[in-house]
Parts: C-alpha cells; sequence; structure tokens
C-alpha cells in the first residue's frame, strides 16, 4: 500500500476511534449541570443546549433585567470597594446568586422576580485587600433528608468575612443544624494586621456530605501572613472534618525540604480561585497561589511545595493523591488562577480523564485525572538567573512541550507601542532601562518586567471546553507590569514618594516592592494591541485554530471612540452545543457571541455595565437563556453596576432587536451616533448662516 494511503487509513482509523469515544467522553461532561459554579461539577464552562446557534444568535434579545439594589442603597465608597463577579447556578425552580457584600438572592429563572434573598450583614467600613467580592455559591443536596423536609437542599456561601453559611433553598432561611444558627466561621490561625487580610471571595464546593472552603489572602504585607489552610466542614452540622495546609506544618512532612526553614513562617499560597470536583473519584481539585511574599523567596530556599499547584485532595479526609506544580519558587506572583477543568478528551483514540489547567504565564498544562502526571509532554526549560541579594532562584521552570503559549512571554524595546512617536519613545525608555529577559526574569532594583503580567495570561475566568471537539477555548490579557525592590528600611520613604502606585512592604523580608503597569505617559499600554484576545486551542492537533480581538476602549477612551484593540479582561467564556462562544470579561458594555469553529463575532449585547464575570446559560420552561452579571469596574475606573441580565431568543409575537438597536447597541454604535447628530447640526447650521446670509444680500 501507498504511504499516502497508508496515511489515509490511519487518518480514517483516528476519526472512527473518536467517534466511539464520544458518547463516554459527552456522559462525562454537564454532571450536575447548570447546578455548579462553571456550568457542572468538572468547571468545564460547557452548555449542552443547542437552540441559539450562529444562524439564530442575532434574534438575541434582553428577556429580563434584575438589580441587586446595592447602587440604590449602598455609598459610592463602598461600591468603589467592590466588584461584581458571580456566576449564578440552576437549582431547580430557583436562579442563585450572591453579591459582592455576601447577600444572596433566589429568582425565578423566566422572569428574573426576587424569590428571597438573605443578608450576613458583612462590615462595609473597611476595603477587603481583594475587594468586597462572591463569585458564586455552592447546591448540596442531603440524600437522607426527608422530601419536603426544611434544609433537604442547601446552599452554601462563604462569607468576606471569614464565615460558611448554609440556607434552606426553598425558603432562603438559616439551616439551624449548621454550626451556630446556620454558619460557621473559619479560624484563620492568627491575628489579621487588618480586617481586610483574609476573605472567601469564590464558591465552596459542596459534595459527598462535605463544604469546602479557600482563601483570599492580602498579597506582600508579610511574610508570616496566614496560612492558606483549606477548611473542610460536614454538611449537615458545620463540624470541622478536616484540614489541608499547602504549606508544611513540621519537619516531618518531606515537602519540608523544599523549603528551607522557610515553612515555619511563610504564609499564604492560598486557594483563592475556584475549585472543582469528581464526584465518581470522591476527588476535589485545588488550584493553589504563591507563597509570601510574592516578589522575594531567599527566605524560603526550594521548590516550595505545594504553592503554584494544582493538587488533589480525597472529599472524606483530605488527604492528598496528588500534586503538580507549575511554577517552582514563585518570585512573580504566578499563581495557579484558574478552576481546574476536569474533562474527558480523545487521546491516541481512546477516551481519557484530565485535568485541564491554565495559568497566568497563559500556559496550558493536561494532567492525568488519576495520578497528576502529564498526558501532553511538559519539560524543564533553564530560565533566567541572578535574582536579588539572598534569592535561591529554581534554575529551571516547568513548559508544555507542545501545546503553544496562548500570549506573548517576551517584550523588546522594539516592540515598544504608542500613538505618537514621543510616547512610544519613552516606552521604549522603559523597556530599555528595565531587566527584561523574557519569562520570568528575576525581581530587581533595578526593575524588572514581568509579561504578561501578573494579572494573566489567563486569570480566573478560566477554561471552556466542548466535549465534541476537544477544542478548548480561553481568553488572555496581554498586559506588562514593571515590578521594582527596594531596601526593606526605604518602604515610607517610597510609599511617600509614589503615593498613587502599589508599594508595600513585603515585612520580614529584606526588600519591599513597587508594582505598576507598564504604560506610556498618556496611560497607554507600552506593549502593542491586542491587548484582550479570545483563542481557540485544538488538544487533538495541538494548535491555536484561531485568535479574535476581545472587547474595545469603548469605555476607556475620549468621546466613547471603540478602536478594536482588544481589552484587558476579567471573567470567563461559556460554550454551547449551539456552536457558540458566549464572553463578556472585556471592559466595555456587551456580552459578545462568537462562532466556535471561526472565532467571527457574531453578535453583542449592550449591558447596563461592564461585565466582569463569566456568563451561564440554562434552559427553562422550553427556551434557552444565556445570564451575565454586569457590575462594572468602580476602582479600574469603570463606572459601577449591579444588574444580572438574561437573553433569549425572541418568541413569537414579542418584540425582536429594533434597527435603532442594532446601530446604536454595538460598540461604536454611540460614537457614530453622536458624530452623525453632530454632523448634522453642523450642515443645518452652516445652510442657516448661507441662508442668512443670502437673506442680507436681498
Amino acid at each position: 500500500m501507498a504511504a499516502t494511503d497508508g496515511a489515509a487509513c490511519r487518518a480514517i482509523l483516528r476519526i472512527v476511534c473518536a467517534v466511539c469515544a464520544l458518547p463516554a467522553a459527552l456522559q462525562a461532561f454537564g454532571e450536575g449541570f447548570p447546578e455548579h459554579y462553571g456550568a457542572d461539577a468538572g468547571g468545564t464552562r460547557y452548555a449542552p443546549l443547542a437552540d441559539i446557534t450562529p444562524a439564530n444568535v442575532s434574534d438575541l434579545s434582553i428577556a429580563w433585567t434584575y438589580h441587586t439594589g446595592d447602587l440604590a442603597k449602598r455609598d459610592a465608597k463602598a461600591m468603589h470597594r467592590s466588584k461584581l463577579q458571580v456566576t449564578p447556578i440552576l437549582a431547580g425552580d430557583r436562579l442563585v446568586l450572591c453579591t459582592p457584600f455576601n447577600e444572596v438572592i433566589a429568582l425565578d429563572p423566566g422572569t428574573g422576580a426576587e424569590l428571597w434573598r438573605f443578608d450576613p450583614k458583612i462590615r462595609t467600613d473597611y476595603r477587603p485587600a481583594n475587594l468586597f467580592n462572591c463569585r458564586g455559591v455552592a447546591l448540596w443536596r442531603d440524600s437522607d433528608a426527608k422530601p419536603g423536609e426544611a434544609c433537604a437542599a442547601r446552599i452554601f456561601t462563604a462569607t468576606n468575612d471569614a464565615r460558611v453559611i448554609a440556607l434552606d433553598l426553598a425558603s432562603g432561611k438559616p439551616c439551624a443544624d449548621f454550626g451556630a444558627k446556620g454558619e460557621v466561621k473559619v479560624d484563620i490561625g492568627k491575628a489579621l494586621t487588618h480586617p481586610g487580610e483574609w476573605a472567601i471571595t469564590s464558591p465552596p464546593i459542596a459534595a459527598a456530605g462535605v463544604v469546602v472552603v479557600g482563601s483570599a489572602i492580602d498579597d506582600n504585607q508579610r511574610v508570616a501572613s496566614p496560612r492558606g489552610t483549606v477548611h473542610a466542614y460536614d454538611a449537615r452540622t458545620g463540624t470541622l472534618r478536616w484540614q489541608w495546609d499547602p504549606i508544611p506544618r513540621n519537619a516531618a512532612d518531606p515537602a519540608s525540604k523544599t523549603w528551607g526553614e522557610g515553612w515555619k513562617n511563610t504564609g499564604s499560597a492560598n486557594v483563592w480561585s475556584p475549585m472543582s470536583v469528581d464526584l465518581a473519584r470522591g476527588l476535589v481539585f485545588l488550584p493553589t497561589s504563591s507563597p509570601s511574599p510574592d516578589f522575594y523567596g531567599g527566605l524560603r530556599p526550594g521548590e516550595n511545595l505545594y504553592a503554584n499547584s494544582v493538587v488533589a485532595l480525597r472529599l472524606e479526609d483530605g488527604v492528598m493523591t496528588w500534586h503538580f506544580q507549575t511554577v517552582h519558587h514563585d518570585v512573580w506572583d504566578y499563581d495557579v488562577p484558574v478552576q481546574p477543568t476536569l474533562a474527558t478528551i480523545n487521546v491516541a483514540g481512546k477516551p481519557k480523564d484530565v485535568v485541564i489547567v491554565g495559568n497566568k504565564q497563559a500556559m496550558i498544562f493536561v494532567l492525568d485525572r488519576e495520578t497528576g502526571k502529564p498526558v501532553f509532554p511538559v519539560e524543564e526549560r533553564a530560565v533566567p538567573q541572578g535574582g536579588a541579594s539572598g534569592e535561591a532562584l529554581s534554575p529551571t521552570q516547568p513548559f508544555p512541550a507542545d501545546l503553544p503559549l496562548l500570549a506573548p512571554s517576551r517584550l523588546s524595546a522594539d516592540d515598544a507601542w504608542g500613538i505618537t512617536p514621543w510616547d512610544r519613545g519613552k516606552c521604549r525608555d522603559s523597556i530599555t532601562a528595565a531587566r527584561n529577559e523574557g519569562l520570568y526574569t528575576p525581581p530587581s532594583e533595578q526593575g524588572t518586567i514581568l509579561f504578561p503580567f501578573t494579572g494573566g495570561g489567563i486569570n480566573w475566568g478560566g477554561v471552556a471546553i466542548d466535549p465534541a471537539t476537544d477544542i478548548v477555548y480561553v481568553n488572555t490579557t496581554r498586559l506588562a507590569h514593571l515590578v521594582t525592590l527596594f531596601p526593606a528600611a526605604e518602604f515610607a520613604a517610597m510609599r511617600k514618594r509614589f503615593p498613587q502606585l502599589e508599594v508595600s512592604p513585603q515585612a520580614g523580608a529584606p526588600f519591599g516592592m513597587k508594582r505598576e503597569m507598564l504604560i506610556s505617559p498618556l496611560k497607554l499600554p507600552c506593549n502593542p494591541p491586542p491587548w484582550g484576545v479570545l483563542a481557540a486551542l485544538d488538544l487533538r492537533a495541538k494548535r491555536i485554530l484561531w485568535e479574535s480581538n476581545l472587547g474595545t476602549t469603548e469605555e476607556i477612551a475620549p468621546l466613547g471612540i471603540a478602536l478594536d484593540t482588544g481589552a484587558p479582561n476579567l471573567g470567563g467564556p461559556l460554550v454551547t452545543r449551539g456552536g457558540l462562544v458566549f464572553i463578556a470579561a472585556a471592559f466595555d458594555r456587551y456580552l459578545r457571541a462568537f462562532d466556535a469553529k471561526s472565532g467571527a463575532e457574531l453578535w453583542t449585547g449592550r449591558l447596563p455595565a461592564a461585565a466582569g464575570a463569566t456568563p451561564m446559560s440554562y434552559q427553562w420552561q422550553g427556551r434557552q437563556y444565556v445570564v451575565v452579571a454586569a457590575g462594572g469596574r468602580a476602582d479600574a475606573g469603570i463606572e459601577p453596576g449591579d444588574a444580572l441580565v438574561a437573553f433569549a431568543l425572541h418568541r413569537p409575537g414579542d418584540p425582536g432587536p429594533g434597527l435603532l438597536s442594532m446601530i446604536i447597541d454595538r460598540p461604536g454604535g454611540r460614537f457614530a451616533a453622536g458624530a452623525a447628530g453632530a454632523g448634522l447640526l453642523l450642515a443645518f447650521a452652516v445652510g442657516a448662516v448661507f441662508a442668512w446670509r443670502g437673506r442680507r444680500r436681498k
């Protein structure tokens, strides 16, 4: 047989095997959809719904809008200290969400009408390090409860002030048998330096009779920050079932050898991002973050296990079954920021249960779900050395060997960008003056460029995967940070000198740090656009299929000019069986729909505010809805909001999108309408002047 014929036969065989494996893969997806944050227990962000397609997505219109009331009842200071990043879940016949101030709300899925509301009454007279935030809630059904019994189905929420609360799904009332009157207080383990040093901002995991919570901890304040201990409570009683610490607690732990003596005092390595769960295996998957402080590690020599890792624990007792570290000895704030995504993909013609994890460096790792071993090759590559005095850098870092990076990781002076020769020259000077040897260049007193910046790359919005194609959809931000170390004794002087910048003490370390965006005097990024991108990564072909710019400058540019540069983004994608990728995330006021095959932007839906949240979709009474929270981002100069907006195809007899709306309610539409109106006024004025002059001549 000819070689070409043999290749064709092998290709056909691979297709047949893939088709045979597909039912098992599809069965593994959507477990509990859409009762979990991330669409299902594994965080696939996949909706197995196909009513809305590329052919009819232009017919989407707003079905209902719900306002939490925060804009009306909270003062401006509180709103500037908050961010609405919630993704609701559909729990039975209720759409359940939480506000940044930890109020839990249940809505009618078809109308958006409020069914009940619970307010834990947290303090709001301080600024949390990570702002007031609640990304979601968790549902747990008690299999031992009698039908109709109170709290047979429970909503768990975790608060900014370190409480875990159980509510009855039916009524919204606290479950009296959980802890003390429906809540337990998390033992943080040490006194806080300020009220906002420790919080819980991501949804709990509630499964197998336990509720598991992580924490968000103030970065760079002190070496001995609170530890990132994960707590698990009995879902019925609130009794503490187990704890797991990503930092060793004693010298007998084999991981202590990867810390020197640093395990004794170092804190953080916390799980601030959402977790995922494999119900069949009884495993919970944790994304851990960097140890404290972020930008100096001389006091913790070694790889620092289990920081910056994906970790699998047994739900029943918290025993670790495996770990995979994405960064050794992190001094760049390169946490694992995403919910580990559990998928079943085709590998060599057979279905394989995997964990897919992205990181701030825009890398994708694919791991065996049973063992944590890489499914696709990972290699250790030499990285820049020569850290600050006393530093103990890792000589190598792990890289995916055959999956491409999803964002650039090197920025040269020749790449400097600006809208004029002057500001481009200033950017070129800034890049030239900094230490800049590519990814993993260590922080320095000279000033070091971190590209991607510490916000990603990929951030907490995570990834979405289509189980029929094994295509992963990922949004990235492409910006740079400049991080400068300085002697610890100079902290007070540096804070006074740079009052508008982030200047942190890293108390207990020999250096404090200053972190700033690498921007021009005109406040524009020094790296060239696009600054926000949505990409499709084919795990079978191991290549990027397409990239599309995500977002415009409409909310931040003068006069609302909408340049197609892509924009910084927070929040993730949602892919549907209908062949669409829905995403908001960017700093302009739109929910977007992209063609999953081509990356073409097919539709935009105008929102009351920018949406720094991940959309979700569900079917209710035969109608598919797509819902997103639109909260703006006041701390970033983006007007705040308090809305949850549901889109659906208009039904027979309903008014569809109007022509005016289709023209104006899209990026640049308002600027174009304003410019056209100004042009008409100018033309009218010129005409009036000529008419007046004509009358005078007569």
